[in-house]
């Protein structure tokens, strides 16, 4: 099995089969982004596993312009492609002539989920069940706190990336991420994260 680092380096010299590879690791990741960032209004309205389908195409389509020779490159690329992606859909669906607003209204949340990877087809079917679970339990946290948790855990920033893109301070966003992670913790031991759809 190739490193994430030579399909980077691969993927960035034009090589489709290897950003296929990578975009399979990052499905998982993708997923729980799209989830997390589309919100209620475009998820009314469209599934999310479309908007990633819809990403994956855009990204092969794009593939000669993959500038990334690290897998953590490749990851920031690819979630900016993907949040271009997500505020193109909201405007679509926000545009005068839409009112989707309405049909929205009865999503109680933006649908949210944490991401791991599982290597086996039962640790996967697990970690699906495990997963919606924890995004069930995302909507109980304020923005800044899913933000700082999706940042840090599902795109796998460092804290200082993560700072310079919330506008806060290393220990500013350590101490969110510490309260943030504490709260999504005792809503999953509470088992409140059930009440949500």
């Amino acid at each position: 099995m190739r490193s994430s680092r030579e399909l980077s380096l691969e993927a960035s010299q034009g090589g489709t089969a290897a950003l296929e590879e990578l975009l399979v690791r990052h499905l998982p990741r993708l997923r729980t982004y799209v989830r997390a960032k589309a919100g209620g209004l475009v998820l009314a309205r469209e599934d999310a596993s479309d908007i990633v389908q819809s990403v994956c195409r855009e990204v092969l389509e794009r593939a000669p312009g993959v500038r990334a020779s690290t897998e953590a490159e490749f990851r920031a690329w690819l979630f900016k492609t993907t949040l271009r992606k997500i505020l193109d859909k909201h405007k679509l669906h926000t545009a005068d002539k839409r009112d989707v607003r309405r049909e929205a209204e009865g999503v109680a949340g933006e649908d949210r989920m944490p991401d791991r990877r599982y290597a086996s087809p039962t640790g996967a079917a697990i970690g699906h069940e495990e997963l919606e679970r924890l995004a069930r339990g995302l909507d109980f946290l304020s923005e800044d706190q899913r933000e700082v948790v999706l940042l840090s855990r599902v795109v796998g920033l460092s804290r200082a990336e993560v700072a310079s893109e919330m506008g806060r301070t290393e220990a500013s966003v350590r101490n969110l991420l510490h309260r943030a992670l504490g709260e999504l913790s005792g809503h999953l031991e509470r088992g409140t994260d059930r009440a949500q759809p």
